[in-house]
């Protein structure tokens, strides 16, 4: 591994983790008792729902550090049978640390507005309003404790362990790429990302193919897991009185439908601008149309020469340091110095990337795979961006730091956004840097705007059938090549579509978040809007950008722009600007690409 953990712990499963874990356990279960012995919430109760409120909040901190750490490894080494353990081990740990909660729903069930007001003007939940009003309102859709219980415990063995079936047997999986030459090479899945982002089309088809061939090898198991995990999430809902499947995941999103349905709204009354952009991409290809995996191509430019990870580090502090130096500042002092990225591709890695944070520590960490391409380069942007959130939270409490993945992701997606910023404002950035730079800007405004949409729509349509029973293998394939053919238009050359993006896909299979995919949309135009007003108003933006970001588990999505910065999400307008501002780099790319291309006129 690249990155240091012992800050964590000095060694895993030394004598200082061990008794860390025993201690959480210990306290986890002595709060269940207290919490089940104690009656609903009321003036004679206060008192100790309020202590089990803090000790809980205690729990939850060193709960994301034990947590924190044991993901770590297990990603970068998903062959080690031991962190495999522990893993599962953490799943049972945080199960009971759930029952507690469940405690909390109860008490909260049937509280009366006033009582709950008075409750929650409590000195010692000051700034945890948002946390409770949740709470609230989570109780309102709650099943008995029992039966809650009952729930929790067999989500263990179901459908939790049906992802990390999922997470083993992807984190292991290989498949052979077979090169023009007639070569042949057997690469982890977590290296076909970067491979799919190649600007050879020849190589992208080559790890499209291959890839496509090992997870037909799985297609089986990967329907099993994703018709479990669905199926036990409508039952949960039928249970506990939920009316439709988006309503939980508007609820994880802190968001209205209105809301969403005003970025959709936005999103079908623009589209042609996402859809020029792949027509343009595929005319630089001499293609009438793209392939799936043409998606995320850059632009063919043989002088680029692949880069090294001392260079992209360069590259991504350079950048932020010239644009916000706070943020470049922490880069280097932080991520770099303290060695906070596994970046090394190699074997046995899960695909993907993340970052994740301990609320103990108050450190990040981010995991990835690094390939030498801008796109990577980019990533390690992403994930910083996600780091510096963390930062600058560091001393807000655990119950104000459940922000929700529609404002996560706009951290993450202003970091790319200062990066492409950092690196087209540097004098010594040429022409075909410059056009690379553009082309992936526009490029991930394809990817968040029809791509994203594409598995949110897809999802919708699992969940609507899987109603009336678990769909096969060849109906998961044809819905995917549906949606991918509906959403992309024209775009889509006939027979380039990937009907195996539902097995390859992995957010479909976090069980921790219903639909892991509309946020990224949601985040993506948010984090544009927020970049935008910091081109027009400069550093003094920063502050009002900062305070979002403290401010984003402490209200709602709507009501976390609206107090800084003032914008209404519930108007497609917000969506459909930040759409529209896509349509200078495309200019911008059009011009210079045929110079560096020399495809003339």
């Amino acid at each position: 591994m690249t990155w240091d953990l012992t800050s964590y712990f000095p060694a895993f499963d030394g004598p200082e983790m061990r008794g860390f874990k025993q201690a959480l356990r210990d306290d986890v279960s002595t709060l269940i008792q207290t919490a089940t012995a104690l009656p609903q919430l009321n003036k004679a109760s206060a008192a100790g729902w309020e202590d089990i409120l803090l000790r809980s909040e205690d729990l939850s901190r060193r709960m994301s550090h034990l947590g924190s750490y044991v993901s770590c490894l297990a990603s970068s080494d998903g062959r080690n049978e031991a962190y495999l353990r522990e893993e599962s081990e953490i799943t049972r740990i945080r199960a009971e640390l759930a029952k507690v909660r469940i405690e909390l729903l109860s008490a909260f069930k049937n509280l009366s507005d006033p009582a709950f007001v008075e409750f929650s003007a409590l000195p010692s939940l000051a700034g945890a309003r948002n946390y409770l009003n949740r709470l609230r309102e989570e109780a309102g859709h709650s099943m008995s404790s029992e039966q809650e219980v009952l729930a929790t415990e067999l989500g263990i063995d179901g459908i939790q362990a049906w992802g990390q079936l999922y997470n083993t047997i992807s984190s292991k999986l290989e498949f052979d790429m077979v090169l023009a030459d007639g070569s042949r090479k057997r690469l982890p899945m977590s290296q076909r990302r970067s491979l799919l982002d190649d600007p050879d089309r020849r190589v992208r088809r080559a790890a499209f193919e291959g890839g496509n061939l090992a997870w037909q090898s799985i297609e089986d198991t990967a329907a099993s897991a994703l018709n479990a995990i669905a199926g036990a999430r409508l039952t949960l809902n039928r249970h506990r009185g939920v009316n439709h499947f988006l309503d939980i995941a508007l609820f994880q999103a802190a968001i209205t439908r209105k809301t969403l349905d005003a970025m959709f709204d936005a999103l079908l009354a623009n589209i042609e601008i996402p859809r020029s952009i792949l027509r343009f991409k595929a005319k630089l290809m001499g293609l009438s149309a793209l392939a799936w995996y043409d998606l995320g191509a850059p632009l063919d430019l043989p002088q680029e020469s692949p880069r090294s990870w001392d260079k992209a580090v360069t590259t991504v502090g350079e950048s932020f340091l010239r644009a916000y130096p706070a943020l470049g500042d922490f880069f280097r002092k932080c991520v770099v110095k303290q060695n906070w990225v596994d970046w090394e591709p190699r074997p046995g890695k899960r695909p993907g990337g993340f970052c994740t944070t301990s609320m103990l520590s108050k450190e990040s960490r981010i995991f990835m795979t690094y390939n030498e391409s801008l796109g990577d380069v980019l990533t390690l942007a992403h994930e910083s961006g996600h780091a510096y959130h963390g930062f600058l939270m560091r001393d807000v409490r655990p119950h104000a730091r459940g922000y929700p993945m529609t404002l996560a992701e706009t951290a993450s997606t202003f970091g790319e956004q200062v990066l492409m910023n950092g690196l087209l404002e540097d004098p010594a950035v040429g022409d075909q840097q410059k056009a690379l730079i553009l082309d992936i800007e526009v490029g991930h405004g394809a990817i968040y705007l029809l791509d994203i949409p594409v598995r949110y729509e897809f999802e919708k349509a699992v969940y609507e059938e899987r109603a009336n029973g678990p769909l096969s293998v060849s109906r998961l394939k044809e819905l995917m090549t549906e949606t991918q053919r509906h959403v992309l238009g024209e775009t889509l050359e006939t027979g380039g579509e990937d009907p195996y993006f539902w097995a390859s896909k992995l957010h479909f299979y976090i069980t921790g978040l219903t639909f892991y995919n509309f946020p990224y949309t949601f985040g993506y135009l948010l984090s544009r809007a927020l970049y935008n007003l910091f081109a027009r108003e400069g550093e003094t933006f920063l502050p009002k950008y900062e305070e979002f970001l403290r401010l984003a588990g402490s209200d709602t999505a709507e009501n976390v722009v609206k107090k800084t910065i003032g914008a209404d999400l519930q108007k497609p307008e917000f969506w459909a600007e930040s759409i529209r501002s896509l349509e200078q780099p495309l200019i911008e790319l059009q011009a210079l690409a045929p110079k560096v291309m020399d495809l003339g006129e």
